[in-house]
C-alpha cells in the first residue's frame, strides 16, 4: 500500500473504532493485502476482531460512524468491514456483523477470505490472523469454491438482466478464473492474474480486455450495442465453463 489517501483513511478508521469498541485486531484482505489494490477502483476489505459481540448501541454507533466516514472521505464508500468476535471463528458458516455497500448486515467470513488472511493478510492493528483464526484446509477451500459456482454463479446466469452490469461481468469472469487456480493447486490469485488465466480458459479476448481496461486503464466511450453483446458473450462463455468445472470436481 503506497498511496497516501488510502493510508490516511485506514489510519482514521482504526483510530476511530479503537477507543469505541473492545478491539483485538484489524486485518486487511482482498486486493489491498494481495498487492493488486487500485485506489478508486478496488474495495477496501477489512476484518475487525472484537473481544465480545457489539451491543445494540454499539451497532448503531457503527452505522453512524460508517455513514459519516462515507460522507467525509471519497474512498470510504468502498471500505467494507466484518466485525467478528475472537471466540466465534469455529464455524465458517457463522454470520458476523458486517458493514458493506452502504448498509449493515450479517454474513459469514468465507473460507476464501480466511485463507487470504492466513496467506497474506495485512495487520493494521493487534494480533496477526495466525494467532486467532483456525487454518483452512485445501479441501474446505475447494468445496466452498465449487458450492459457490454451483449454487450462486450458475443460477445467476439464467437471469440475463444482471449481465448488462459491469460488476456482474467482472466478478463472474474473475471468479471463474480464480476458482480454476484454486482447484488446480490451492492458490489464491489476484484479479490481475485472473485476467491471464481467462485467456487460457478460452474466454473471448474482447471480454478480457474490457475488464482489464476498466480496472487498469480508464473510462472510455462504449461502442453502440456493446453492453448487450458483452452480456451475451459473457453468458455464452460462463455457462458451459462453470458446468464443466463443477462436473469435473472430484473431492
Amino acid at each position: 500500500m503506497t498511496d497516501e489517501p488510502t493510508r490516511l483513511l485506514l489510519d482514521r478508521f482504526v483510530s476511530t473504532i479503537r477507543p469505541a469498541l473492545p478491539l483485538v485486531s484489524v486485518w486487511a484482505h482482498g486486493s489491498l493485502a494481495g498487492g493488486d489494490y487500485r485506489p478508486g477502483h478496488s474495495d477496501l476489505d477489512l476484518i475487525a476482531v472484537l473481544e465480545r459481540p457489539c451491543t445494540e448501541a454499539e451497532e448503531q454507533w457503527l452505522v453512524d460512524m460508517h455513514e459519516d466516514l462515507d460522507g467525509a472521505v471519497p474512498l470510504a464508500s468502498g471500505l467494507h468491514c466484518g466485525y467478528t468476535v475472537a471466540t466465534e471463528w469455529d464455524d465458517p458458516a457463522r454470520s458476523h456483523l458486517t458493514w458493506a455497500h452502504g448498509e449493515i448486515m450479517r454474513r459469514p467470513v468465507t473460507p476464501v477470505t480466511r485463507r487470504e488472511l492466513h496467506d497474506f493478510g495485512l495487520v493494521l492493528h493487534g494480533e496477526p490472523p495466525a494467532a486467532l483464526l483456525p487454518p483452512v484446509t485445501d479441501r474446505q477451500l475447494a468445496d466452498f469454491v465449487i458450492t459457490d459456482m454451483r449454487a450462486f454463479w450458475r443460477p445467476s446466469l439464467d437471469r440475463p438482466e444482471l449481465w448488462t452490469r459491469d460488476i456482474w461481468v467482472d466478478l463472474g469472469l474473475l471468479t471463474l478464473a480464480r476458482a480454476t487456480a484454486t482447484l488446480q493447486d490451492g492458490r489464491l490469485i489476484t484479479k490481475g492474474e485472473a485476467l491471464d488465466v481467462l485467456h487460457g480458459l478460452g474466454a473471448p479476448a474482447e471480454l478480457v480486455e474490457d475488464v482489464r481496461r476498466r480496472r487498469y486503464g480508464g473510462p472510455g466511450p462504449v461502442p453502440e450495442g456493446w453492453i448487450a453483446r458483452r452480456a451475451e458473450l459473457t453468458r455464452a462463455f460462463l455457462v458451459p465453463a462453470i458446468e464443466r468445472t463443477v462436473a469435473a470436481y472430484r473431492p
